[in-house]
């Protein structure tokens, strides 16, 4: 039985009107200003696409992006979906495998996080060096589809080494602050405890968020080169009397978002690949 991402690859390549991206980006919660500077852009809403995931956050407009960043083609998700809105880890693999069928060979995952050290201050960007998922979870589980993959794919070095020097080269040429660090996923909706904030520092966690990983995952099953930057929006509970909300999260994501894009758009401008 042919995947979902087949289908999704054949109703969304006749609408790229000949365009024929080999980057797509995934932008997180707050972060969709990225996507509003596409030059040229052509717009798929989720809804129109037969079988889609629909996103139902606040702070993600549910559309696919094809268009021009830098005079390269680009494919961008403007809006993710997530565990906690009771979608599968598998569903969401679906769609990395919809991209590799696009012909993607970069994807650029971002996301809003929530900082567990002082130092790494709300607003700023995370580049994200390695992950821990504790979301109990993992999208491979499940028959394994050897076009895409092998059943047991390394983990080695999920977010490619070439593409995290060039994006902090890039950031310090443009004096953008950027930390680098290890994101920790977990399932949400709700914030950490002070006790698992505890835990997930001990375990060498340095931002905690709700999603990335599996689409990180997926992507490196697939064959993809994986870019991951963090928004920071908050501090986690109990760093700095940090006490979460979602409207905290999208507000500093919108204060990091002139930052992020700025790096991109250059990350995406300068890549030979």
């Amino acid at each position: 039985m042919p995947a979902l991402a087949d289908s999704l690859a054949d109703q969304i390549r006749p609408r790229l009107n000949g365009l024929q991206p080999r980057i797509a980006l995934i932008l997180g919660s707050g972060l969709s200003d990225f996507g509003d500077r596409i030059a040229r852009p052509v717009f798929i809403p989720y809804a129109d696409i037969k079988g889609f995931p629909l996103s139902t956050v606040a702070g993600h407009n549910g559309r696919l992006i094809a268009g021009y960043v830098e005079d390269k083609p680009v494919l961008c998700l403007q809006g993710r979906i997530h565990l906690y809105e009771g979608y599968s880890p598998q569903t969401i693999a679906e769609i990395v495998k919809t991209l590799k069928l696009l012909g993607i060979k970069t994807l650029i995952l971002t996301n809003a996080a929530g900082s567990l050290h002082k130092e790494m201050t709300p607003g700023t960007l995370m580049l994200i060096q390695d992950h821990l998922n504790l979301s109990g979870f993992n999208p491979l589980i499940g028959p394994n589809d050897e076009r895409f993959g092998p059943r047991f794919p390394n983990m080695n070095e999920v977010y490619a080494k070439s593409y995290r020097d060039l994006a902090a080269q890039i950031a310090h040429r443009l004096s953008i602050p950027l930390h680098s660090g290890t994101y920790c996923m977990l399932s949400g909706p709700s914030f950490e405890t002070p006790a698992e904030v505890k835990m997930c520092r001990i375990l060498g966690a340095d931002a905690n968020g709700m999603s990335t990983v599996p689409e990180a995952v997926a992507a490196v099953w697939c064959g993809l080169k994986v870019l991951g930057i963090s928004a920071l929006t908050n501090y986690c509970t109990g760093i700095e009397g940090g006490c979460p909300t979602h409207a905290e999260t999208l507000q500093n994501a919108a204060a990091a978002a002139s930052n992020l894009t700025s790096l991109l758009t250059h990350f995406i401008g300068e890549l030979n690949e």
